[in-house]
């Protein structure tokens, strides 16, 4: 990257201005400005006024302002720092080159990051058998839920034809930006988010593609897109046992999946389904979440809590069962999680239930925080697991 140009190399106010700009991070790829080579020039006058230039990857980047706004406050924080000024400018193509050299380390295009051997990230894969059954729900929250923890989380909306994440996280109308052919996902509640509803030149527009072509998106969601360091990454398969759950079992076989059902008889037995094909393509079925299990209604003539089984019960149970004896190891029921109509006023709204201050207990928010409780603290599984050795001579 470019050395940063200064007018004042001597004054005694720079040192800290440029420990301040470290703390920056670009609000796309979570790297401080500094290391990206975003800061063009620091200059600082007589009257300690400070004039920093800040080069944006492409002119319309939809987070100027967050960045503007946090250079500023950083930089104004430092003592004897009179007023800051933060001019944007524009990387030229050879700057764009070598930030994508920088943030690939040299790695070979079209490379799936999650697939390496050496990958430290956790891939969770959300499927049902059908659809209807509030499988991105739980996508979305569980995703929240895992980044209230400290984790960093990535979520791909792989659901091509039915992508709804955008718009459950509030980002339906963003678009990612490109760096050299590189994607960013779209940041937001502290996720990193990528969907084809945001590759779409409309947000209206329909999605009418067959096998080859749903498998070159879904290679460039995964390859294309840098996630940078995830802790996890959690994927909205469609529902079914379509093309994109084999493309994304063969692309990234070390995931697990997570199956989502209702109680009812006829959304559990299509639910094994899709364990059944994630156990086909080597892929670990990590559990099952049983999802509008009761609904919760206060009683006004007694005043206690009763439970309505608007969609029947046992489904989780009967998915697990049946996933355990035909896999041939512990598939677990992970949680019920009540039919809560604030679940469904969050997705609506763009603001995920989880994100609630103070849940109910009794309610969705609780159960899908102690749902992510449950996922992170499982150990990975070595099953499966593709090592990186090698036999040596002897």
């Amino acid at each position: 990257m470019p050395e940063r140009l200064t007018n004042s190399p001597d004054h005694p106010l720079l040192p800290a201005i440029d420990r301040a700009l470290a703390t920056v991070q670009d609000p796309e790829i979570k790297r401080p400005i500094t290391e990206l080579g975003m800061v063009a020039a620091v200059d600082v006058d007589a009257d300690s006024r400070v004039r920093v230039e800040v080069l944006l990857t492409i002119a319309g980047c939809p987070l100027k302002g967050t960045l503007t706004r946090d250079v500023t406050e950083a930089v104004g924080a430092v003592p004897g720092v009179a007023a800051v000024e933060v001019e944007l400018g524009v990387m030229s193509a050879e700057q764009r080159a070598e930030l994508k050299q920088l943030l690939t380390a040299g790695q070979g295009d079209r490379e799936i990051p999650f697939a390496r051997p050496d990958s430290l990230t956790r891939v969770i894969a959300v499927a049902s058998g059908k659809g209807g059954v509030g499988k991105s729900s739980v996508t979305v929250n569980l995703a929240l839920a895992l980044a209230r923890r400290g984790l960093s989380v990535g979520v791909l909306d792989a659901d091509v034809y039915g992508h709804s994440v955008p718009a459950m996280l509030g980002v339906a109308d963003s678009r990612p930006t490109s760096v050299e052919e590189m994607i960013l996902p779209v940041p937001t509640m502290g996720l990193k988010v990528m969907s084809i509803g945001m590759l779409k030149p409309r947000r209206d527009q329909v999605v009418a593609w067959r096998g080859p072509i749903l498998d070159r998106a879904i290679q460039q969601m995964l390859a294309d897109v840098y996630w940078g360091d995830l802790d996890h990454l959690l994927i909205d398969l469609p529902p079914g046992t379509g093309d994109v759950a084999i493309s994304l079992g063969q692309k990234l076989p070390n995931a697990e999946v997570l199956v989502v059902t209702t109680p009812q008889q006829a959304a559990a037995e299509v639910a094994e389904r899709a364990g059944t094909m994630a156990s086909m393509m080597n892929q670990r079925v990590v559990g099952v979440v049983e999802n509008m299990s009761g609904l919760v209604l206060d009683c006004p003539h007694c005043g206690h809590s009763h439970t309505t089984d608007v969609f029947g019960t046992g489904g989780g149970e009967e998915v697990a069962a049946a996933l355990t004896t035909r896999i041939g190891y512990d598939v677990p029921v992970l949680a019920r999680v009540p039919l809560d109509p604030r679940l469904r006023v969050g997705g609506d709204e763009g603001s995920p239930v989880v994100a609630e201050a103070d849940p109910d207990p009794r309610g969705a928010a609780a159960q899908l925080l102690a749902l992510a409780d449950r996922l992170a603290s499982r150990s990975r599984p070595l099953q499966g697991l593709q090592l990186g050795l090698s036999p040596v001579g002897r």
